[in-house]
């Protein structure tokens, strides 16, 4: 790095240089009282720093090698997202994990609901779609009781029954070779079997929400909160500091026919009166489902302290069962009711960031974001956890501040890879973006979003041997990709091949324009679809026969409802697949001048499906048979390949 590049990125006292690997814990280890550095640049490891290149005498332990084109570290919703979108592309995909089950804070480790642009259903018609729409519902369709384990084998479905995808559950990624500007190849332990596995790859994306590769790489990185004046942020703190939003630990309880005693443990902490906890009496009165304001981390290092802060949170859950059960004035609505199940992986919400060659602000959240490379959108308020979390009741100050922030607002390419690593992407919530756009971007909703635009774009990459930021060079290639795969992106229009666009549309009744123009959901008070009841049909008729390799079809998944799978919020969540939605359906084909069936569909319960063809034909239509209750529906696009 030239000195001019050091002294532009050390500019207010921001650089520091932290060492990797074995040094990871001294170098970030900074005083949260004091300002401290938000960009880091870390320093190569240093050759024989391990213990383990001392010790003779340990047995070697096996090695494997895998060769692909993407490889993603982290499983959480972005993670999995990536490596599904990437696969699909045509990219030879590995997704290491370092837990046992996929889903990050979505899962049974963690239970925490998946929200975003929709703010649990209360903007209507802004639920993220694409690979997270796919799996919320197969969730409907298969996980009726709302079980968070079958929710993880669902998730673990979507990756393990995928093509081209290869997952190593229980793999921590702990070192990487680094060539040049890029990554070579990235190394994992794997505990239940004692296997290294080494994945060379020609792209790597990083959604280990702890930017793991960030330290292992030299990829540049922020920590903290950035100063009001670097981004010109109105609710950004004066000076900047390495403070943090922090992460929480949950519980789970269940209520039994007779009375159930608790017997307050020891070690965990005592709160006699209600005002001791944050929010005061009204704010635990929710007691089948533990509370995010059960936090900490902020004033400490978020990665290197976890596991004396999850010490700490479980002293403090517990002290808030005690309360419920046992001192709170409304404790006899908690006489039959029992834990059932505690959090020991605390849900975290922040740590590294990357930079890339945007870094996505307070005042880009606020103007929309619509820049011309967006490829993802957030939605949810910039929700600003105070540093101190669960203390922040002593200072007699919130544990959150809710921001106002629209819903949608794009999210650019450019905040999607690293600004001097070449072959590194990223995506969740270690994207590049101040503290306090993150408060936003960081829930899983919108790292979904995220995910499923890196792992697309990853595979563009890799199939033309081109870096992330090259990709930029493809945009409206991308979006279109995006937007085909049913990925929403605001104020950008899917265009249809001329097969499509140059038919002869009909309905059997009703105007059918809306299934080819563009915009595949309601926008405001134009519904963008087509009405339909059971027998109605949508027909393609072609000037003359053509060849058709697919039909496509996106259906009524209920946008205006919700379907998020959660203890915590008001049970108007679906638990079945939504009536609207087409259950039965076929599609017939024009074949010399007589229609004939093509394909019967009588149990469905997705959003976006694709029905293939590869056969010459005079036109396609499609019929409905039956939805899953409702008497009308609507399909939002219907086009041919």
């Amino acid at each position: 790095m030239s000195d001019s590049e050091k002294k532009a990125m050390g500019r207010r006292g921001f650089l520091k240089t932290a060492a990797a690997t074995a040094g990871l814990a001294a170098a970030e280890a900074a005083s949260a009282s004091a300002a401290a550095p938000t960009i880091r640049e870390p320093a190569a490891e240093a050759a024989g720093n391990s213990p383990l290149s001392k010790a003779t005498t340990m047995p070697t332990m096996p090695t494997k090698l895998h060769q692909a084109d993407v490889c993603v570290v982290g499983g959480g919703m972005a993670g999995l997202v990536a490596a599904v979108a990437a696969a699909r592309h045509g990219a030879k995909v590995v997704l290491m994990q370092e837990r046992p089950v996929l889903g990050g804070n979505s899962s049974s480790e963690t239970r925490v609901h998946v929200c975003g642009a929709d703010r649990h259903n209360g903007i209507k018609n802004m639920r993220e779609t694409g690979i997270l729409e796919e799996c919320r519902l197969d969730n409907m369709a298969r996980n009726r009781n709302k079980i968070f384990s079958i929710w993880d084998t669902i998730l673990y479905e979507k990756a393990a029954l995928q093509p081209g995808l290869t997952t190593l559950l229980n793999c921590t990624c702990q070192s990487a070779r680094m060539e040049g500007p890029r990554i070579a190849a990235v190394t994992g332990w794997q505990l239940t079997t004692q296997t290294q596995h080494t994945v060379e790859a020609s792209i790597f994306i990083d959604c280990s929400g702890d930017a793991i590769l960030a330290p292992l790489t030299g990829a540049q990185y922020r920590v903290g909160r950035e100063g009001r004046a670097e981004f010109n942020e109105s609710l950004a703190p004066e000076a900047a500091d390495a403070r943090t939003m922090g992460m929480t630990c949950l519980f789970q309880a269940r209520e039994h026919p007779g009375p159930q005693a608790f017997e307050p443990l020891p070690w965990a902490y005592r709160f006699d009166r209600c005002e001791d906890l944050p929010y005061g009496r009204g704010r635990h009165s929710h007691i089948e489902m533990g509370y995010w304001w059960v936090e900490l981390g902020g004033e400490q290092d978020s990665i290197h302290d976890s596991e004396a802060i999850k010490h700490e949170l479980l002293r403090i859950t517990y002290g808030v069962w005690d309360h419920i059960k046992n001192r709170c004035p409304d404790k006899a609505r908690a006489a039959n009711w029992a834990l059932e199940w505690v959090q020991f992986l605390p849900g975290k919400r922040e740590s590294r960031r990357y930079i890339g060659d945007h870094v996505i602000s307070q005042n880009d959240v606020e103007a929309e974001g619509r820049f011309p490379d967006l490829v993802a959108y957030g939605g949810w308020t910039m929700d600003d956890h105070h540093p101190a979390g669960f203390w922040a009741v002593k200072q007699a100050k919130p544990a959150t501040m809710f921001h106002k922030s629209p819903s949608p607002y794009g999210i650019p390419y450019r905040s999607l890879y690293s600004r001097n690593v070449a072959n590194l992407m990223f995506a969740g919530r270690c994207a590049s973006a101040t503290h306090m756009a993150m408060s936003s971007m960081r829930v899983m909703g919108t790292g979904s979003s995220m995910g499923q635009a890196a792992g697309t774009a990853a595979a563009i990459a890799a199939a033309r041997k081109i870096t992330p930021r090259e990709v930029g060079g493809c945009m409206k290639e991308l979006q279109q990709a995006l937007i085909t795969d049913d990925a929403y992106l605001p104020w950008v229009k899917q265009e249809f091949g001329p097969l499509t666009t140059g038919a002869k549309l009909t309905a059997s009744r009703g105007d059918p324009a809306p299934v080819r123009d563009g915009i595949n959901r309601p926008v405001g008070q134009d519904a963008h679809a087509w009405p339909c009841r059971v027998g109605d049909t949508l027909t393609y008729e072609f000037a003359k026969p053509a060849r058709v390799e697919a039909v496509s079809l996106i259906l009524d998944s209920a946008l205006h409802k919700n379907i998020q799978m959660s203890y915590h919020q008001k049970d108007d969540q679906l638990s079945a697949p939504p009536p609207e939605l087409q259950k039965a359906f076929h599609v017939d084909v024009l074949s010399g001048g007589r229609w004939e069936t093509l394909a019967r569909v009588e149990d469905n319960h997705q959003r976006l499906v694709r029905i293939p063809v590869g056969r010459e034909a005079g036109g396609v239509r499609f019929v409905l048979d039956g939805t899953w209750g409702a008497e009308e529906s609507r399909v939002f696009a219907f086009y041919v390949d």
